[in-house]
């Protein structure tokens, strides 16, 4: 038995007439009863009472008539379902973010847009160092990352840009900067850093040393944090300061105070990372959304340091 059988079978059944199913399937009507007879052959019992006017249903051909119905849908909706997964239209996507990267405006924006488009791809998110998160990405462990620039020799993954935002200084209240609203590298060249662990991403945690070199000095490193965004609260709780991600400055917390970087202020940038030869459609559609994203200026324009309403509560642990 095939599916033509089937579909042959259902539109004499609907028509109860072998010349309109055959007009109706674009068949002649010989080919269409010799088809016919083979099914009722296969089944080893008549489907249909032949009438000088047309055909009726046998009781057999009642339940043959349910059960194709139900086989010939179930067939449509498996079909229409790899269409759709081919498209990347259905499936998972196991995402990865480093650094604080959601902190900033733009990649939040993106995931809302990607939801839109695709709302049957359910995204599995995680949060982890650039460098743990590239080396999940090189083993197939996650399939897509938004981390921070640079990450170091990646020839086997594609890189697509999305952001360049600068630093900013983050400093407890009471600071003798505080009262400011930017200074210059130097300026803390006798304050204590709070950093992240220089594993977590080596060539961003480099880039700022370098920085500080620049100005003229060697920062005195004090209690390191276990991840970037647990800086702030340790800023919070008065063990020194720190150099974060402009974007980062969107976390409201009582006890801290943002200034911009005066001169030579590090940069940091945020892109977007999956395998090159990744062939899962819904990572290349994710790929898309991102591309068209940093198109549009209001969703890609780098954020400046935000007032308490753009901010983010976080409240001190």
């Amino acid at each position: 038995m095939e599916l033509r059988h089937l579909r042959y079978f259902v539109a004499v059944a609907e028509e109860l007439n072998f010349t309109r199913a055959a007009k109706r399937l674009g068949i002649n009507q010989p080919p269409l009863s010799l088809q016919i007879r083979q099914l009722e052959k296969e089944l080893r019992t008549p489907l249909f009472h032949r009438r000088a006017r047309g055909v009726e249903l046998t009781n057999a051909g009642k339940l043959m008539l349910e059960e194709a119905r139900v086989i010939l849908k179930e067939v449509e909706t498996a079909k229409a379902g790899v269409q759709r997964r081919a498209r990347g239209e259905t499936g998972r996507i196991e995402i990865g973010f480093s650094g604080g990267t959601y902190f900033h405006p733009l990649v939040p924006a993106i995931i809302r847009k990607y939801r839109t488009d695709y709302p049957d791809v359910v995204l599995f998110p995680q949060v982890g160092g650039t460098a743990l998160l590239t080396a999940q990405l090189l083993a197939g462990q996650i399939d897509i990352a938004f981390v921070r620039l640079p990450i170091g020799d990646s020839d086997d993954l594609a890189i697509e840009p999305l952001v360049d935002e600068p630093t900013v200084m983050v400093v407890p209240t009471g600071h003798p900067l505080g009262g400011l609203t930017s200074a210059p590298l130097r300026a803390f060249a006798k304050d204590v850093f709070v950093l992240y662990p220089r594993e977590i991403n080596p060539n961003v945690y480099d880039s700022a040393i370098a920085a500080f070199s620049r100005a003229g000095f060697t920062p005195k490193l004090g209690q390191e944090a276990p991840q970037i965004v647990s800086v702030i609260p340790l800023v919070a709780a008065g063990l020194g300061v720190s150099i974060v991600p402009q974007s980062m400055s969107r976390i409201l917390l009582d006890g801290v105070k943002y200034l911009s970087i005066e001169g030579d202020a590090p940069r940091v940038k945020i892109c977007l990372a999956y395998r090159r030869d990744d062939r899962n459609p819904a990572v290349r559609n994710f790929a898309a959304v991102a591309r068209r994203a940093i198109r549009r200026p209001n969703m890609a324009k780098n954020n400046k340091p935000a007032d308490e309403r753009g901010k983010i509560k976080m409240p001190l642990p």
